[in-house]
């Protein structure tokens, strides 16, 4: 839902104005089709089973390689069911005391996941170090079927969040996490069929630590974003400057200020700026416009303007670029 906030400075008056819009992608709360809860589900079921069957038969075949990847597995369950809580909090209405409702939580839970994946990269690595001191035994052909049924698990996973991947964040993540599923499985395969063509025991613990790098590399980009978004930095993908253009080439817009533009759940990005114009009347039209050109553009769907003269007599205290 956009909302805009007109302040028309001349004399003091305040009239407030809220447009509401419910265009195509400019509604805030995203609502996921059932079909893609029910992919949810089964996705995080399947995953959650294969991750408890590859640590148990990673551990009788002595194979860390399939033991690093139920890790990695594991770690995109968890994306799967932040991905999932967004998508039903996102649902979730506003309250008088918490405003934005419950889509925050998400930042939160994404933070978690990073912590999550990056200790376990930490103890991944230490028993891979010491498997290549002292290379063990590894049933391969165990090593290599399990893996397999990894690919075509995964691979199942992402065809059901085929549809949506291109409209929606949330939907493209699961599907790629799960596409990245695969390929790591495909990777232990092949070292499997290696090791057992030529014995090289040292191949199961290199394989393992190339998928901590693959972990590691995942897991800090989320890190990164996440505790940017929890800093309220703008969030990734959206040029503050691009924005600022498009703002200033609004009807008789002279300048900007106090803009600021944060992230209020993974997928729901806000915006508040002050617009000074030269003159008034069509706040109504300014607004829509405005509005509907920030979601459209950059995919900003709640957006609060405050209309001013700019008039001496009434200055903005927030006008200076230092003053948050």
């Amino acid at each position: 839902m956009t909302h805009a906030h007109v302040h028309a400075g001349e004399g003091g008056h305040l009239d407030h104005k809220h447009d509401h819009s419910h265009g195509g992608g400019g509604h805030g709360h995203h609502h996921v089709p059932s079909a893609f809860d029910r992919a949810f589900a089964i996705g995080v079921a399947l995953n959650l089973i294969f991750v408890v069957v590859e640590v148990g038969y990673g551990l009788h075949a002595h194979s860390l390689a399939l033991t690093a990847d139920a890790g990695h597995n594991l770690g995109d369950v968890l994306g799967l069911l932040l991905a999932w809580a967004g998508s039903v909090l996102a649902r979730r209405g506003p309250t008088p005391r918490r405003t934005y409702g419950l889509r925050r939580v998400s930042i939160l839970a994404a933070i978690a996941n990073a912590g999550f994946l990056l200790i376990a990269v930490g103890a991944i690595t230490v028993e891979a170090v010491s498997r290549l001191r002292h290379p063990s035994p590894v049933a391969s052909g165990t090593v290599m079927i399990v893996a397999a049924i990894g690919i075509v698990i995964n691979v199942g996973t992402a065809l059901g969040f085929m549809r949506g991947r291109d409209s929606d964040i949330n939907i493209r993540g699961a599907f790629l996490h799960m596409m990245g599923d695969a390929a790591a499985s495909a990777a232990v395969v092949v070292a499997g069929l290696v090791i057992g063509l030529t014995g090289w025991l040292w191949l199961d613990p290199a394989v393992s630590l190339l998928l901590v790098a693959l972990i590691t590399w995942a897991s800090w980009g989320l890190a990164k974003d996440s505790m940017n978004l929890a800093m309220d930095a703008v969030p990734r993908g959206i040029d503050p400057a691009a924005v600022q253009d498009l703002l200033m080439s609004l009807d008789a817009v002279v300048e900007i200020h106090d803009l600021h533009i944060w992230g209020m759940s993974t997928t729901d990005v806000a915006l508040t700026a002050h617009l000074v114009r030269c003159q008034s009347g069509g706040e109504d039209a300014l607004i829509a416009s405005a509005c509907r050109q920030l979601r459209d553009r950059f995919g900003i769907a709640h957006a609060t303007l405050q209309l001013e003269r700019g008039l001496a007599a009434h200055p903005c205290e927030l006008a200076e670029p230092s003053v948050v």
